[in-house]
């Protein structure tokens, strides 16, 4: 495996999987507007030598093809997983045999963890007198509230009167929360509810103290991998880092309560003072419009340490596909054996990155006895970081449930939506998930497709007259329609409208939106404007709604109004002036090679949504 950042960048180079760009480019907008064409085209990792204003080079889309996804992490992580997932099944009760024929796994997990070091590379430049403003921090979407630090390793300690420095603490944390950069020494530290991080934080100023933090960038590109992993709390990433990486961490003494990763590119020390926020954001997120201005808490940089000619990690987020779609498949089929040693009865689950992975999962259970597939529902919505999880499909019937097509037809066959679909509302969402009706608030759905299937479903949409205000119909698959109309502040109560009138009656679900050609042209298409823009308490609704034992009974056609809410943030697009200027400089960019210039508006949507 790799020990560090830059042999993973050598290794892409040996490949022909990286363009290094000598060319004079900005950091505002430039570089980001670069990178989507660049992953859009299916293209290599970039380094950037030459910043503007910047005293490092920068390096982006390191992880940006499945290709190089699974190459920095390698397949041993997997093999791994799978065996210890077997052995959950077969050691016990254990014996000298059993043991011993386990000794392949036994043998590794006894060497992960840290070891101190003397000295590392992390600190061959170690400064007081920190300036943020020479790192290249981006600035990826126009309406963006400055740079970002968008590939930071957040490590933090629970708050303890005793600290040493030697080596971690248990239950430590490390996230990628992104960083702000307000000046030459703070920046925002966008700790979202549900956020190890942020826990700790909690304690800290409970107590009324400053919570000393520490921001890697760069390392082992298993970090990267352990740090987005959805772990139960307080099992240590720095662990799972090692166990990916095949060996033990190299830490160093570093100046203040943490121990530094030995090959870390750079190290940021400071705190987060108890009581201080600051406005931070916006930001073009994930899910592909702007995460708002709010008050979050501010990390003040006291030392700066990097290696000498330190190389400056970023991605860049927005629609579906970006840099992190990648990861976050790999982390799904990586930790997939151990979902049913965690949830016993789940055979396979699967998160929707189109959606943005927590607005939409689907998952097959075992149904032993009746609506114990609601048990397993509840244990999903209740493990990690599944916990946001919007809206979850469940089945006990085999399917593929990465062909969403064919996941919702089987659950369209086999629902009843009188007593199979369940909305909860009044629980907390997601933060960057603005459905609800405020930030942090929302609801979560279950929708069950149990058993046999129990109707034939319609495949031609062939009604003589639609209701007024219908634009236009699509078939999406067997039993869904998409359905065009109004925008909501034209016509609020158009989807409710629908839903009886009877060019629909034969139809199981239908989707509203306002652009109903680009929304049905594609499964990713459906699936990011429909559930990103959704929430299940406001937005269900059918033919017929009543209650019957404090459930709510829906009476096909279920219809979802996915049309955009008025105040809701607004999607994102590039700026015309850069896309102008990296078209006229794209030769100039790649005057050593040939790299083909995706579509940047193809990368996220095909094709494009442009809602009026």
């Amino acid at each position: 495996m790799f020990p560090d950042l830059r042999a993973f960048i050598d290794r892409l180079q040996q490949d022909d999987d990286l363009a290094v760009i000598e060319a004079p480019v900005d950091a505002r907008l430039e570089i980001a507007e670069i990178h989507r064409r660049v992953i859009a085209a299916g293209g290599p990792a970039l380094l950037f030598r030459n910043v503007r204003g910047a005293a490092f080079p920068l390096v982006t889309n390191l992880f940006g093809s499945a290709r190089r996804a699974a190459l920095a992490f390698g397949d041993r992580p997997h093999a791994l997983i799978r065996r210890v997932a077997e052995l959950a099944e077969t050691l016990l009760p254990p014996s000298a045999g059993k043991l011993w024929a386990a000794r392949d796994v036994l043998g590794p997990l006894l060497k992960v963890g840290v070891r101190p070091r003397a000295r590392g590379p992390v600190t061959e430049v170690v400064t007081t007198d920190v300036e943020l403003g020479s790192l290249p921090a981006l600035t990826c979407w126009p309406q963006d509230g400055g740079p970002f630090i968008t590939l930071p390793l957040v490590y933090t300690e629970p708050p303890v009167r005793l600290r040493s420095p030697q080596a971690p603490r248990h239950g430590h944390n490390l996230g990628i929360y992104r960083l702000h950069v307000y000046d030459a020494r703070t920046t925002g530290m966008h700790w979202q509810i549900g956020k190890g991080g942020g826990f700790h934080y909690a304690m800290a100023e409970a107590r009324g103290e400053a919570l000393p933090v520490t921001a890697f960038l760069g390392g082992p590109p298993a970090l990267v991998l352990a740090a987005v992993a959805p772990l139960p709390e307080n099992v240590p990433e720095l662990l799972l880092g090692s166990l990916i990486a095949g060996q033990r961490l190299d830490v160093v003494r570093g100046y203040g309560p943490h121990p530094l990763i030995a090959n870390a590119e750079f190290a940021l020390q400071g705190e987060v003072r108890a009581g201080e926020r600051h406005p931070e954001g916006p930001f073009g997120d994930h899910y592909g419009y702007y995460s708002l201005r709010h008050d979050y808490p501010v990390f003040r940089v006291a030392k700066m340490a990097h290696r000498h000619e330190a190389i400056y990690p970023a991605t860049v987020v927005g629609k579906p596909r970006q840099e992190d779609f990648y990861i976050g498949d790999l982390l799904q089929e990586l930790l997939s054996p151990l979902f049913p040693l965690v949830m016993p009865a789940v055979r396979a689950l699967w998160s929707y990155g189109e959606t943005g992975y927590h607005s939409l999962a689907a998952a097959i259970v075992r149904e032993r006895y009746k609506r114990e597939a609601m048990v397993s529902a509840f244990r999903i919505l209740g493990e990690g970081q599944l916990a946001l999880t919007k809206f979850l499909l469940v089945t006990d019937q085999t399917v593929d449930l990465r062909d969403f097509r064919a996941t919702l037809t089987h659950l369209l066959a086999r629902t009843r939506p009188e007593t199979d679909v369940y909305v909860f509302a009044n629980l907390s969402m997601d933060t960057l998930d603005y459905t609800g009706p405020s930030v942090n608030e929302g609801s979560k759905g279950v929708w069950l497709a149990l058993g046999d299937p129990v109707r034939e479903l319609p495949r031609v949409f062939s009604a003589a007259e639609v209701p007024a205000g219908v634009t236009r119909v699509h078939v999406f698959c067997p039993g869904c329609l998409v359905v065009g109309g109004p925008s909501r502040p034209v016509e609020p109560g158009f989807a409710s409208r629908i839903a009886s009138h009877p060019a629909f009656g034969q139809w199981l679900l239908l989707i509203v939106t306002e652009e109903p050609d680009r929304v049905a042209a594609s499964a990713m298409n459906f699936l990011w404007a429909t559930f990103t823009r959704f929430e299940p308490a406001a937005d269900m609704m059918a033919a017929k709604m009543h209650v019957v034992r404090n459930h709510v009974s829906y009476t096909p056609p279920m219809v979802i109004d996915a049309r955009l809410k008025p105040g809701f943030p607004e999607e994102l697009f590039s700026d015309p002036d850069t896309a102008s200027l990296v078209t006229r400089r794209w030769r100039e960019y790649f005057a050593h090679r040939h790299v083909e210039m995706g579509d940047a508006e193809r990368a996220h949507l095909d094709p494009p949504l442009t809602v009026a």
